[in-house]
């Protein structure tokens, strides 16, 4: 999973070195930071959120299978 988010994160930021992705895993619970460059973080939320609402709807139908709670987050 954490591949899945990297891989989306850097295809749509102008940095993709700068990119990195920490899972936290929980009980029933995953919890995915990602961090972006300076420049990059409207890239990766998107216009009015959409393209970080549509990440996180790709990590809960993932998480799901795997009978866990994914959780999304974009850290500064």
């Amino acid at each position: 999973m954490r591949e899945l988010i990297e891989s989306i994160a850097k295809a749509l930021v102008d940095h993709p070195d700068s990119v990195d992705v920490k899972e936290i895993e929980g009980a029933k619970t995953v919890v995915y930071e990602v961090k972006v460059g300076t420049g990059d973080m409207g890239k990766i939320v998107g216009k009015g959120g959409r393209t970080v609402n549509a990440i996180r709807t790709i990590v809960t139908a993932a998480s799901m299978k795997q009978g866990k709670r994914g959780i999304l987050e974009i850290v500064e």
